[in-house]
C-alpha cells in the first residue's frame, strides 16, 4: 500500500487531513506518529513557496510520499495582514488566545466587518522531486468574541456567513466541506486516486 507522510506538527491539522483523506487506500503517516521532530523555518514570501519547502525536507528526510501545506488568514482591512505571518503574529511561543487577541487588538481602530478570508497551499510531492500542487480559499469575517470549541489557530473567531457558524463551531465533516484546507485537498485527489495503488 502507498505511504504518504501528512508534514504537519499542529494534531488538528492532522486530523482533518485525516478525514479528508480517509477514502483513499494510502497509508496515512504523521510525524507524531513517526516520532520525527522535524522543524522547517517557514521564510518565504508565499504560502505556496513554504508549503513547497516544507514538503522537500519532509520527502528528502523520510524518502515517503508527502503532503505539505502552508495557510494562512488575510483581513481587508490590514491590507492582507496577517497572511503567512499567521503562525507567527503575536511572536515566537505565543498560544493560539494570544494570536486571536493580537489580531484583535489590530482590528479595533476599523469599524465592522472586518472581511476576511483564510487561504491554504497544499503541495504534494515524492523525495525525488514535486509532484502537484492545490489551492484553496474560505471567504468569512473576523468576530470580536470567540465562539465554539472545536479547530484551531483563529477558527473561533472566523465566521462563516452561510452558516452563521465559526470555523470552531462547525463539526469536523462540515469544515471538511466548507475550509479552505478541504477546497485545496479536493484539487489534489485526482492525483492522489492515481498514485493510491502504485
Amino acid at each position: 500500500m502507498t505511504k504518504i507522510l501528512i508534514a504537519s506538527q499542529n494534531p488538528g491539522k492532522i486530523k482533518e487531513f485525516r478525514a479528508l483523506l480517509a477514502d483513499l487506500r494510502m497509508e496515512l503517516l504523521d510525524p507524531i506518529m513517526l516520532g520525527l521532530n522535524v522543524q522547517v523555518v517557514e521564510d518565504q514570501a508565499s504560502y505556496l513557496a513554504n508549503a513547497r519547502k516544507k514538503a522537500h525536507v519532509f520527502a528528502k528526510k523520510t524518502g515517503f510520499l508527502t503532503l505539505a501545506d502552508d495557510s494562512g488568514l488575510e483581513v481587508d482591512v490590514l491590507a492582507g495582514a496577517p497572511g503567512v505571518y499567521s503562525a507567527r503574529l503575536a511572536g515566537k511561543g505565543k498560544t493560539d488566545a494570544d494570536r486571536r487577541s493580537q489580531l484583535l487588538e489590530m482590528l479595533r481602530p476599523h469599524p465592522r466587518p472586518w472581511r476576511a478570508r483564510f487561504r491554504c497551499a497544499l503541495v504534494l510531492q515524492g523525495p525525488h522531486g514535486l509532484g502537484d500542487f492545490g489551492m484553496g480559499e474560505c471567504e468569512g469575517e473576523i468576530i470580536p468574541h470567540a465562539r465554539g470549541s472545536a479547530g484551531f489557530g483563529y477558527d473561533s473567531i472566523f465566521l462563516i456567513k452561510s452558516t452563521q457558524k465559526t470555523m470552531a463551531e462547525l463539526s469536523l465533516q462540515e469544515k471538511n466541506r466548507l475550509s479552505h484546507r478541504a477546497r485545496a485537498v479536493r484539487l489534489l485527489l485526482p492525483h492522489l486516486k492515481l498514485l493510491q495503488d502504485r
